[in-house]
């Protein structure tokens, strides 16, 4: 498949934003999953329509239900309607409607209620994405792809080895591209052999790694038109679990094999291990690429003040004040502030939304206090944590829920807005 530079002005991108995200609770709490904070200063949103902007995609959907308000604010500050390119970043709520009374039941049916609104007459192609993966696609690249096969529907898959197939929905493709067959989170101990990825897809996609290796779906897919109307005329609730193998068995369909680096942003623990990873000296996915940017919403912040700290393997986001605190292999989000003899280590700091004047009859003032230990954590925004509290969280860990705190996975979550008093131990 030559590189060449794939027209992208007639294809539109549907981004479903809508998902409740139960597994990644308590950061789901207050937000809607693609709203959840990743890197320091971006949205899990931001990824799927960054990849859509890069790959010169002009008309971008984001479908939205669950705890929109704050990924409604942040769509509406990052991606204002750009006139001189004429591309758009378009909002569609769940509505009422005098034919649909009912909320969206599913992806597949939040789709199928907007069908109206995306003018699909004279497109060549929908793009289907989700909001909550981490990774850096170029679309033109699988568009290109599913013209060239004549496909009526693409599917976007990576390479997994087979102790992870019962995680995702594996599919099964002929030497030619072609799908064939479908298994949603088949066990390990099934027989799956004929699932194993063909020798000649393998060259055609340069696939390196270990033979016995499987296709997992993305959830990233490119449909004809009329071939997606076709499909949503029924009553199907989920892309996955229903239409997908619908359009497997009715249509032609072929897999795109992406072999770059993809992560499933659905648990606490994927969450938590793909922040970690972040700060690494050579981490697998980096927001560093003067090619393919991900854009957040701008904020205008001072540069981060930073006295007397000892930093190893930090993401530190602007507008952050750290005294005498030690970080290391952490993300720092946008204005944290750490004070002094403070140890961070292995853990997600989300920042705040604001600034404000230290009080001394406030409970305990934004951020972090003095001479704290805070390991393997996930502090969600605005929190504040007194003086000489310690929380560590570890693999023995049972999940619970406390007061101000939740457990999961050995993680321990301190929740939105949450006040930790001095002295605390977790």
């Amino acid at each position: 498949m030559s590189d060449d530079i794939m027209k992208m002005d007639n294809v539109i991108a549907i981004i479903m934003g809508g998902g409740q995200g139960k597994r990644l609770f308590p950061l789901t709490r207050v937000r809607s999953k693609p709203a959840v904070p990743i890197g320091g200063k971006y949205r899990l949103v931001d990824i799927p329509i960054s990849n859509s902007l890069n790959s010169g995609i002009r008309r971008i959907c984001v479908l939205t239900q669950f705890n929109s308000t704050s990924l409604h604010r942040h769509i509406h500050r990052a991606y204002p309607y750009e006139h001189f390119n004429q591309t758009s970043v378009e909002l569609l709520a769940a509505e009422q409607t005098p034919s649909h009374m009912e909320w969206f039941q599913g992806t597949a049916d939040a789709v199928r209620k907007h069908m109206p609104h995306y003018h699909l007459d004279g497109m060549d192609a929908v793009l289907v994405l989700s909001g909550d993966h981490l990774y850096r696609m170029d679309y033109r690249r699988i568009v290109k792809f599913h013209h060239e096969k004549n496909a009526d529907v693409t599917i976007a898959t990576v390479p997994v080895p087979k102790k992870e197939v019962s995680q995702f929905g594996i599919l099964q493709i002929h030497p030619t591209g072609q799908i064939t067959a479908f298994r949603e989170k088949p066990s390990p101990s099934e027989k799956i052999h004929s699932y194993v990825i063909p020798q000649t897809i393998r060259h055609i996609f340069d696939l390196k790694g270990k033979p016995e290796a499987y296709l997992a779906s993305m959830g990233v897919y490119v449909f004809k038109p009329n071939v997606l109307k076709d499909l949503l005329s029924g009553n199907e609730a989920d892309f996955g679990k229903e239409v997908i193998p619908k359009a497997i068995k009715k249509f032609k369909a072929f897999g795109f094999v992406f072999s770059d680096y993809w992560r499933d942003i659905g648990t606490i623990r994927a969450f938590y291990d793909a922040s970690i990873e972040l700060t690494g000296p050579n981490p697998p996915f980096s927001f560093f690429s003067p090619n393919a940017r991900i854009f957040t919403r701008p904020r205008f912040l001072p540069p981060s003040n930073i006295h007397e700290a000892h930093l190893k393997n930090v993401l530190m986001s602007e507008g952050c004040f750290l005294r005498g605190a030690s970080v290391e292999d952490s993300v720092i989000g946008l204005r944290s502030i750490i004070r002094e003899g403070t140890v961070i280590r292995r853990s997600v700091i989300m920042g705040n939304d604001f600034y404000e004047a230290e009080s001394p009859i406030a409970p305990a003032v934004l951020g972090i206090g003095r001479n704290c230990v805070i390991e393997n954590c996930i502090l969600d925004k605005n929190v504040r944590i007194g003086n000489h509290v310690a929380i560590a969280g570890h693999h023995g860990c049972k999940d619970m829920d406390g007061e101000n705190f939740y457990i999961r996975d050995g993680i321990v979550i301190i929740p939105k807005d949450a006040v930790i008093p001095d002295g605390t131990k977790i």
